[in-house]
C-alpha cells in the first residue's frame, strides 16, 4: 500500500507512526511545504522518501494534514491529481469551508472529511507519537458522499487504530467544536497574555508557577501558524460562545464586587459536574 500524507507534523507523524505498525510493508510518502520537515521526517524514518503532487497517481491513501486555510486551497488540487481508487482524508479541525471546497469536484467521492480528536501542543515532525489516536473518537462528516468501499476502507484503518467513530454533519462539528476545542486554546492564549503582560520577571513566573496553571496555559504554546486560520474559518460559531464566555466573566466578577460567595460556592459545585463527563475520557500519556 502506498500511503502519501500531506504535512508532516504531529498529526501526520503520528498517523505515519501507526500505519507503519498496523501495515506492515506500506511505504510511506511525505509532501511538505518545509524542506526541513521533510528531511527530519526521513532521518526519523516517519516517511521512506518524499514526493510530489505529481506522485499522487500511484497512492492508496492521502492523509492531509495542513492547517486549513490551505486545506481549504489544496484538497481541490489535490483530488484533480489522484487515481480513481485512491482514498483521501483529512485532519482539519473546522470543517465547513472544506466539505464546500469540494462539494462538486469531480472526484469527491474519493474524500472522506475527518477530524480526529487528538493531539498535544507540540507540533512538527518531533512532535509525532506512537499511539496518538487510541482511544480518541475521530468525527466524520457527510459520509454519504465517500464511495461505499473507500468509507469501508476508511474505517478498516480508524478501527485497528483503535479511534472511536462519530458521525456529524459540517455546520455541528463546527459549531460543537467551537465549544470543547477552540474556546479553550483561546482562554489558554488569552491566561498566557495576560500573565506575560503583568508579571514582567520571567524567573517569578517559572518558580511560582503551579500545576494548575501549567495545565491550563498548556495549550498557549500550541502554533499560531495553525489556530490563527481555525479561528478565521469558525469565527461566526466562535464570535457566539465568545459572547457566553465573556458573559460567565462578567457574572462572577459581579459576584466577587457583591461578596456573594456563597453564590460563587454554588457556580462551582454546579460546574464540578463535568468531572463525571469528563472521566470517562481517556487521555493521552505523551512519552
Amino acid at each position: 500500500m502506498n500511503v502519501f500524507i500531506i504535512g508532516i507534523g504531529l498529526i501526520g507523524g503520528s498517523y505515519a507512526r501507526d500505519i507503519r505498525q498496523i501495515r506492515p510493508g506500506c511505504r510511506i510518502f511525505g509532501i511538505d511545504a518545509d524542506p526541513e520537515h521533510l528531511q527530519q521526517a526521513l532521518s526519523m524514518d516517519l516517511i521512506d522518501e518524499a514526493a510530489t503532487y505529481r506522485d499522487l497517481e500511484k497512492a492508496d491513501l492521502v492523509l492531509v494534514s495542513i492547517p486549513v486555510d490551505a486545506l481549504v486551497r489544496e484538497l481541490p488540487v489535490i483530488l484533480d491529481c489522484i487515481g480513481e481508487q485512491t482514498l483521501v482524508l483529512d485532519a482539519g479541525s473546522t470543517k465547513n469551508l472544506v466539505c464546500k471546497a469540494v462539494e462538486d469536484h469531480d472526484n469527491r467521492r474519493n474524500f472522506l472529511a475527518c477530524h480526529p480528536i487528538a493531539g498535544t501542543e507540540f507540533s512538527g515532525p518531533s512532535a509525532a507519537i506512537s499511539g496518538l489516536y487510541q482511544g480518541k473518537t475521530n468525527i466524520i462528516c457527510e459520509v454519504e458522499k465517500t464511495a461505499f468501499k473507500l468509507q469501508e476502507r476508511a474505517l478498516d484503518l480508524f478501527r485497528d487504530l483503535g479511534m472511536r467513530i462519530r458521525y456529524m454533519n459540517p455546520d455541528a462539528h463546527d459549531k460543537h467544536i467551537a465549544y470543547v476545542s477552540h474556546l479553550s486554546h483561546i482562554s489558554s492564549f488569552m491566561l498566557g497574555k495576560t500573565v506575560i503582560e503583568k508579571e514582567k520577571n520571567e524567573r517569578d513566573i517559572f518558580d511560582m508557577a503551579g500545576s494548575g496553571f501549567e495545565s491550563t496555559v498548556r495549550l498557549a504554546k500550541s502554533s499560531p501558524a495553525m489556530w490563527t486560520p481555525i479561528f478565521r474559518q469558525n469565527k461566526d460559531y466562535i464570535l457566539e460562545i465568545l459572547n457566553e464566555y465573556i458573559a460567565n466573566l462578567e457574572g462572577f466578577k459581579a459576584q466577587m464586587l457583591a461578596d456573594d460567595f456563597d453564590g460563587i460556592y454554588r457556580e462551582m459545585d454546579n460546574t464540578n459536574k463535568i468531572r463525571e463527563i469528563l472521566d470517562g475520557i481517556p487521555l493521552n500519556k505523551v512519552k
